[in-house]
């Protein structure tokens, strides 16, 4: 599936890359909430948080609005696991019915579900969104 981006997406993109040396794979703009998140390279997140945040410090300012950084995996559950880094799960199951509908199964205790919702449900929208994006998954459960 190829991701289609806007001029606003390709322009956070191409700044954040001259700004931090990290190549991004995914970029979301949330006005709404007034964050960008993006999703780098595998192996790129040490360049891309700079020594001691500053890369993100740097980026943040330009854009004037807060960053997110999310570090890919071509493993569709190391993925989702490091798009709710904050939350802890006891298990992540990536399954595939014959439909080749992809569903994702995470298994938390209620205060990492609250964690992984994120408030108004902005954290779970956000990782259903990239997740479907970057490795086809048409759905994420919590139980």
């Amino acid at each position: 599936m190829s991701i289609k981006f806007n001029s606003n997406e390709i322009r956070y993109i191409a700044l954040f890359e001259s700004m931090t040396g990290a190549m991004v794979k995914d970029c979301i703009i949330d006005e709404e909430n007034g964050k960008v998140t993006f999703v780098v390279k595998n192996g790129d997140m040490g360049l891309a948080i700079g020594k001691k945040g500053s890369n993100v410090i740097k980026v943040q300012n330009a854009v004037d609005k807060g960053v997110e950084i999310i570090e890919h995996s071509d493993d569709p559950a190391e993925f989702i696991k490091n798009l709710m880094a904050k939350a802890e799960f006891r298990s992540i199951k990536v399954l595939q019915k014959e439909n080749k509908e992809r569903t994702a199964t995470l298994v938390a205790d209620n205060t990492n579900k609250r964690i992984a919702i994120g408030k108004n449900g902005q954290n779970i929208e956000r990782a259903k969104l990239l997740a479907k994006r970057q490795h086809n998954i048409s759905n994420i459960i919590l139980k």
